[in-house]
């Protein structure tokens, strides 16, 4: 005879009957921890409370079954939201986060002192009580990064500085939002300061103007107010959301930078707000940190309480199960946060209470059109976020506090922008750099079979694909990833060596206005006197300029150009594959700006404040558009293109430079350019931009192309590296981490400015 099945009790079964407790809804916890919260509130250990699932230690057994017998043990290390879950069996409850953790044997003496098991509902009903660990890091190790954004174009993730008494403030743009009055940047309440206040982005490495505050913010408003139904005594969320008025429009996109373009946003109320949320992945891209993952740990935060004032966040997330903390930092606080459909698998331990999670938006504004990004749910906005010490360790854990989207939207009486100048990709501004590095990585290479092998295993380290580029796949804007070497100056670069900044363009045709060079451009006079060719010139050139321009502002891009080109010789003539690789995946970045006029010309931003755009949204905002049709014709292009004579030396590489430059303003006139721009404002400006110059621009980036891969070719012959290197060795993709090293090394194409070169 069978033995009957012993019964078995889950953990939770301690503290209570299932069946009733699995209904506790937002509300009744609320209520519950409403009830108790003077009690909570004045125990010495407490430092904050919120609501969710109970969490259950990973190394605990009924962390991977629910039906695991319960026995307790004083000696289990302490709950934290790191080293803890959330279970399909785990219970509604309420969360209490404290400084120090004591076992209940610990405690015996101080009774008083003690987190109760349960609380009471007013209705008789008891609710859970989670103890978490979350001692408090006064000092946070942050690690600040250098991103870089693409210039002229600006939209949601992009980094807003503010000045007002003497400081200067931080954030990160959310989105686009509007009203019957106008469009604005919406961001953080304590970012966009009083009314008036001038906000500044970070463009080139230089502030620049964006707007300016409104007397439209929000701060912290009654829980009841927020929440019409859900009663709290003494309670205000905060809110913290703010405006600025954009100064032109026509400089944004309602596209997010690093995720994408937005749908609707997760309409949360009373009526839709669940504890389905709990555990719900989440993705935001701060101005500071790039990209951060994470998840929905907590609701309703009370973080603090003054003078009988409850003050609390509507979100905590946190890392996700398999990560120790959420990449963030100070200067993130506005950061959009959307539902990470991506990451919400459908697996065994997924919460299934109430909605959940939230399905992909139908494009209903444009029905039938092409999106090339995802369309998503934008969830909150982080206006704080707060560093805990990881139990036994110096490490800290990362969490953020945020409001709703859809209450920021409802009290602010404003709507998301989501279709405003979207035809981009999610990383924008790359495709010129990315298609022009491709493309010569594949050129036939004939006679030199072993750099055509290498340059095709190392395509992927150099560029982008074409079917990445035509989908969007491309590096962000973050140095702590590898970024593909074409865009290494841009990416990383300028932001790690200040001096590289005038390296991507030289003014060539505007005329000097005193001295002997007086009414001659540069152009004229490299091309009718050789003894011109040298930095030391070309920097008595610019002192000659009314006024003399900065450092910065002095260019030197053939001189750049020469400099690489001797150093991948040098490269190659060591033995050194992985040193050759790298500089010449970072040349290609110089080359690609040689053929693109507005970077060959003093007009490089149009000749008035009305024209500034036109650079970003010529170079940017159309290719990136227009991506796949560019590609079609530039491969069509240079299927029936010749390779260039191969040339000798340093100094020859910056002739070639210099020519192809002379070339790109001859074929594509700047002014022209500036004309067409000027032709058609706001919708219907980038299309009709493409339509009457996008012969020209394939024209270019092929010479762009060809000279690039006349200069990789030559080097390599120069060193008679064929000979050097066998097939095997010439054959094999170079490691990333390796040329990451190189490419962060700062002696490795070392940058100076022109008059120390």
């Amino acid at each position: 005879m069978a033995r009957k099945p012993r019964r078995v009790r889950s953990s939770m079964d301690r503290f209570f009957n299932p069946r009733s407790l699995a209904a506790l809804s937002i509300k009744d916890l609320l209520e519950a921890r409403d009830a108790h919260h003077v009690h909570l509130a004045n125990l010495p250990n407490v430092v904050g409370t919120a609501i969710g699932l109970y969490r259950i230690r990973k190394r605990d057994r009924d962390s991977h079954d629910g039906a695991a017998e319960w026995h307790r043990n004083d000696a289990a290390p302490a709950r934290t939201l790191f080293n803890s879950v959330i279970r399909p069996w785990s219970m509604p409850c309420v969360l209490v986060f404290v400084e120090n953790w004591a076992p209940y044997t610990g405690l015996r003496e101080r009774p008083d002192d003690v987190v109760p098991s349960w609380i009471y509902l007013p209705d008789g009903r008891r609710a859970p009580v989670c103890v978490i660990h979350a001692p408090h890091q006064p000092r946070p190790q942050y690690e600040p990064r250098a991103l870089a954004f693409p210039t002229g174009l600006m939209g949601g993730s992009y980094p807003v500085v503010t000045q007002e008494q003497g400081t200067q403030r931080v954030g990160t743009i959310a989105c686009l939002v509007s009203d019957d009055r106008g469009v604005y940047a919406l961001t953080n309440r304590h970012v966009v300061g009083q009314p008036g206040t001038l906000a500044y982005t970070v463009d080139r490495g230089e502030l620049r103007r964006i707007g300016q505050a409104t007397d439209h913010s929000v701060g912290k408003e009654r829980l009841e107010e927020v929440y019409p139904g859900w009663i709290a005594r003494r309670t205000l969320i905060n809110v913290d959301a703010g405006l600025f008025r954009v100064d032109d429009l026509s400089a944004w996109t309602s596209q997010i930078y690093g995720l994408g373009r937005l749908g609707q946003p997760i309409d949360l109320s009373v009526d839709t707000m669940s504890l389905g949320l709990i555990g719900c992945p989440v993705r935001g891209f701060g101005g500071v940190s790039g990209e951060m993952l994470g998840s929905v740990q907590a609701l309703f935060y009370r973080y603090r309480t003054v003078g009988g004032t409850s003050y609390v966040a509507d979100f905590v997330i946190g890392p996700r199960e398999g990560f120790e903390r959420v990449e963030t930092q100070p200067g993130d606080s506005g950061t959009l946060w959307v539902y990470d459909e991506a990451d919400d698998v459908d697996d065994e331990f997924r919460p299934s209470r109430g909605s959940g999670r939230f399905g992909p938006v139908a494009d209903k504004d444009n029905p039938g059109t092409a999106v090339k990004t995802p369309l998503l749910r934008p969830l909150a906005m982080q206006w704080g976020g707060h560093s805990t010490l990881v139990p036994g360790s110096d490490e800290e854990s990362r969490f953020v506090l945020a409001t709703t989207i859809a209450n920021v939207c409802r009290l602010l009486d404003v709507e998301l922008v989501r279709d405003w100048a979207i035809e981009h990709s999610e990383y924008w501004g790359k495709v010129g750099h990315y298609k022009i590095g491709w493309s010569a990585c594949l050129r036939p290479y004939k006679n030199l079979p072993r750099l055509r092998a290498l340059l095709r295993a190392n395509a992927a380290n150099i560029s982008v694909s074409d079917d990445d580029v035509r989908t969007g796949q491309m590096p962000k804007a973050n140095q702590q990833a590898f970024v593909a070497l074409s865009d290494v100056p841009d990416l990383v670069w300028r932001y790690t060596r200040k001096k590289d900044v005038a390296n991507h363009f030289a003014d060539m045709d505007q005329p000097a206005d005193s001295g002997t060079s007086q009414g001659k451009t540069l152009m004229q006079l490299w091309l009718k006197d050789p003894a011109s060719r040298t930095p030391q010139k070309w920097n008595e050139f610019y002192d000659h300029l009314a006024p003399p321009p900065k450092l910065q502002h002095r260019g030197a891009l053939p001189f750049r150009v020469k400099q690489l080109f001797e150093e991948m010789v040098r490269a190659l003539n060591a033995g050194n594959l992985a040193h050759f690789v790298c500089v010449a995946g970072v040349l290609a970045h110089y080359v690609g700006d040689a053929c693109q006029p507005l970077h060959v010309s003093h007009l490089h931003h149009g000749n008035n404040a009305d024209e500034e755009q036109v650079h970003s949204v010529y170079e940017t905002v159309m290719l990136d558009s227009f991506s796949g049709e560019y590609i079609d014709l530039l491969n069509s292009k240079l299927a029936k293109s010749e390779s260039k004579p191969l040339i000798g030396s340093g100094d020859a590489a910056a002739d070639a430079t210099v020519a192809l430059m002379r070339r790109t303003i001859r074929r594509l006139r700047p002014q022209d350019i500036i004309d067409v721009f000027n032709e058609v404002r706001g919708r219907g400006q980038t299309a009709n931009m493409w339509s009457k110059l996008k012969t020209d621009t394939v024209a270019i980036s092929a010479d762009g192309v060809l000279t690039r891969a006349c200069l990789w070719s030559s080097a390599w012959t120069l060193a008679r590296a064929e000979k050097k290197f066998t097939a095997k060795q010439a054959g094999k993709a170079i490691d990333r981490r390796v040329l990451a090293d190189l490419y962060n090394d700062p002696d490795i194409a070392a940058a100076n400015w022109l008059k120390d070169m």
